[in-house]
């Protein structure tokens, strides 16, 4: 998965609340049927319907933004497109298959960008890929350090990962670095890994593992 266009955090200790509706599990490694991450700047979580609206205006407004490294379809500046995939991406939560999310100013109604965990498998991998995204005007203001901090703190918590996944093209110099400061390692180059724009890009292939896993 490649990520869309991304800043480098800013160096600071952050220390976010993590806030999770607590149910009965609905599947085996899935803790909370809905959650929110809570940090200094921003505000991480699964979309709701009233969000609708505000998930197709950051398309829509960032349309030719992130065209660069991941264009989005035309449709997603569509919030009656949204209304629908909000509930498939809170039931893929709900099943235990990725957990996508969106980040949001501090007012918890404006979306600034995305996160997402995606293509879950569980057995001995345990393993996600990861994606994200930034709204233009919120570029270089550390907010993806941030937000990105938090969803792998529930990652590696909470949902009990052990293994991230995060991709970029070669050219992707901010993605780059946002991993680096992030921990993720290097591990090779896919070539002509993606269809974009189109072009077969290559990708940079990068993870980040969680020393601290255990099977109970």
């Amino acid at each position: 998965m490649a990520p869309n266009a991304v800043e480098p955090g800013r160096d600071q200790e952050l220390s976010p609340s993590l806030v999770c509706a607590i149910s009965a599990p609905a599947a085996a490694y899935i803790l909370a049927m809905s959650c929110r991450l809570a940090g200094t700047r921003v505000i991480v979580r699964l979309p709701e319907q009233r969000d609708a609206q505000a998930i197709a205006r950051y398309f829509g407004e960032n349309a030719q933004h992130l065209a660069v490294f991941s264009p989005a379809p035309v449709e997603y500046a569509d919030p009656a497109l949204w209304r629908l995939r909000i509930e498939t991406m809170r039931r893929q939560y709900a099943d235990g298959d990725s957990c996508l999310t969106f980040l949001f100013d501090l007012d918890d109604a404006q979306v600034i960008g995305t996160a997402n965990l995606s293509e879950f498998v569980r057995g001995p991998f345990q393993a996600a890929y990861l994606g994200y995204s930034v709204a233009k005007a919120r570029e270089g203001q550390g907010l993806m350090h941030e937000a990105l901090r938090l969803l792998i703190d529930f990652a590696f918590g909470e949902l009990r990962l052990h293994r991230i996944m995060a991709n970029h093209m070669p050219r992707n110099e901010r993605s780059a670095a946002l991993l680096r400061r992030l921990g993720f390692v290097r591990e090779g180059l896919a070539r002509e890994y993606l269809r974009i724009n189109g072009v077969w890009e290559d990708h940079v292939l990068t993870s980040l593992t969680n020393s601290a896993w255990r099977a109970d």
